[in-house]
């Protein structure tokens, strides 16, 4: 049974709305507050990450910059992974840092030390990805909750690259976990959603503080895309990292690439921490560098055929993107990423045979025959 697309706006209020801005009434008063496809959503959703509720965005980062609204104020440090979604690391270069005063230190999640060192009296938050974009590195989400709640600090984490079944962040300390829903719960490349699970007290703050105030709301449409495409999540997902794991395999045996990060290869150097935590698969993308010019790169990407060349991941069909960092976010990441640019693979539903004969021939057309 579908659930029915609920397109209103608004909806009949009660015979006494005076409770209706209260944060625990629970009828549906204004769709930029709660529908009804919201509300189914974000039910779901919350129960496959183990939550107590959760809220739903316009997009991914609606949902984090909401998380980071909520949790943050005047003079708080935060402690972020140096390797984030680009647009999150603008908000802890440039906004939150000029805008509201927030004290931020990046460092590698992957160190503890240096997390451990970075803690102040001040800090309110740490903030990492559980697999991080672009590179792939993983971050041990256990002990990186103890370490923020022993500092009386709030563990938040992205988990887009790793949704339900493969990882569930609240079951190892998260106190929020985030997603894009735009990537593996949609799954299709035609809606775009965020989402913030946790403790229903703080989701409901998310909701009745930056949601309410500041928009970010989704659309019923987009709510219903989300949900119908999240029915078919787990099957997805093992076919993704089941292809991801073949590719990753095939680029770091070929001599015509120079790196292949990928958290399934025993030579990832996260790898244990990803088979500790991850579930019946190692993620669908797969991040790797090739040398030559910046000419020649393009050539590989530009004459790839079955692959697209796009942003964005978590779809049916596989995307390739590739870019070389400027030099400030590029210094987190491994040598062969600084000196050849990143390219990443985000896979899709194709047949690994076919994907590989792709990769392969492209190589062919910019390089050499392996």
């Amino acid at each position: 049974m579908r659930t029915p697309i609920v397109m209103a706006n608004s909806y009949r209020l009660p015979e006494d709305p005076s409770d209706i801005d209260d944060p625990g009434y629970r009828g549906l008063v204004y769709t930029r507050e709660h529908g009804a496809n919201q509300r189914g959503l974000e039910e779901k959703l919350a129960k496959l990450d183990h939550g107590e509720a959760a809220a739903v965005f316009g997009t991914g980062m609606a949902a984090l910059h909401a998380a980071f609204f909520t949790t943050l104020n005047p003079g708080d440090h935060a402690i972020v992974s140096n390797v984030v979604y680009m647009r999150v690391a603008g908000l802890f270069t440039d906004v939150f840092p000029k805008k509201l005063g927030i004290e931020v230190d990046f460092v590698d999640v992957t160190h503890l030390e240096q997390v451990h060192a970075a803690v102040r009296p001040t800090t309110k938050l740490v903030h990492t990805e559980v697999i991080a974009n672009p590179d792939l590195r993983v971050a041990d989400v256990s002990a990186l909750a103890g370490i923020a709640h022993d500092a009386g600090a709030m563990l938040t984490v992205d988990s887009t690259f790793t949704p339900p079944p493969m990882m569930r962040p609240l079951d190892h300390g998260a106190n929020l976990v985030m997603h894009s829903l735009t990537k593996y719960y949609n799954g299709h490349g035609d809606a775009m959603g965020g989402v913030i699970i946790g403790n229903r007290d703080l989701v409901e703050e998310t909701r009745t503080g930056a949601m309410w105030h500041a928009g970010g709301a989704i659309s019923p449409f987009n709510a219903w895309l989300i949900m119908r495409g999240s029915t078919t999540l787990p099957l997805r997902l093992q076919r993704q990292c089941e292809n991801a794991r073949a590719v990753a395999e095939f680029l770091d045996a070929d001599p015509r690439v120079v790196h292949v990060s990928y958290p399934g290869l025993p030579s990832h150097d996260q790898h244990d921490a990803a088979v500790a935590q991850l579930s019946g698969g190692f993620g669908g993308v797969v991040s790797f560098a090739i040398g030559g010019t910046h000419t020649d790169r393009l050539s590989f990407v530009n004459n790839l055929r079955v692959i697209t060349s796009a942003v964005s991941l978590g779809h049916d069909e596989t995307l390739v993107a590739y870019e070389e960092y400027p030099e400030g976010p590029a210094e987190a990441f491994a040598q062969p990423f600084r000196d050849h640019g990143l390219v990443r693979l985000a896979i899709g539903l194709e047949a690994a045979e076919d994907l590989i004969a792709d990769l392969d021939a492209s190589l062919t057309f910019a390089y050499r025959p392996r």
